[in-house]
């Protein structure tokens, strides 16, 4: 398995994805191996290393994690589109602008995991966890895009967005203990590892 997080962006001091990420492999007692990597947040050098990272270790699992201030809970993404349009320079200082993630590739990928499955079991644990439609056109989106394009046939893939955790976010950004950041990402992939299909059940937006 290979499970990613991101580096502090901009002028932040940290990430909490990067810390959850950390702290997940400290704590990992599961038989499959784990491989875990800290990407810039740049979109060259993060496809570039996510690529990598696939050819090298060619896991059976994925999972990318990303940072969404401002959220209030886990979102599991569902779609990565094939579309960078960057509201504001990465890391690296670039702001590509209404071009593709990959070029040639399909408008979208849908994640290879079971979202609604692992929704409903981080809920369980009392989590606040929901289903994103949206990645973002940004860093995030780019690498999840790149890892969907980039896995064999048998291999799956997802991204889960998280919140700030506690004592990091700027005044008025939703928080989440670190250590229930870590136990949905503990819980994601153990359910994605448990089940390869899906919750028959609705979990779509109406807007």
């Amino acid at each position: 398995m290979l499970v990613t997080g991101f580096e502090p962006f901009g002028e932040d001091r940290a990430n909490p994805s990067s810390d959850a990420v950390r702290n997940l492999a400290s704590k990992w007692q599961g038989t499959d191996t784990l491989v875990t990597e800290i990407l810039p947040v740049a979109f060259d050098h993060g496809a570039r290393r996510m690529r990598d990272l696939i050819a090298k270790h060619r896991p059976d699992l994925v999972l990318a994690v990303g940072l969404a201030g401002g959220r209030n809970a886990i979102s599991i993404e569902r779609v990565a589109v094939n579309l960078v349009d960057a509201r504001i320079p990465d890391n690296a200082g670039a702001q590509p602008i209404d071009v593709p993630s990959v070029d040639g590739a399909p408008p979208a990928y849908f994640t290879t995991l079971p979202v609604k499955a692992i929704t409903a079991a981080i809920n369980d644990a009392g989590i606040s966890t929901e289903i994103s439609y949206t990645a973002g056109t940004f860093v995030c989106n780019h690498v999840f895009f790149t890892a969907l394009d980039a896995v064999e046939a048998r291999a799956r893939v997802g991204f889960i967005h998280v919140p700030w955790a506690d004592g990091q976010a700027p005044a008025d950004q939703a928080t989440m203990p670190i250590d229930d950041i870590v136990e949905a990402l503990d819980i994601a992939i153990s359910t994605a590892l448990r089940r390869t299909d899906d919750l028959a059940e609705a979990g779509g937006t109406l807007y």
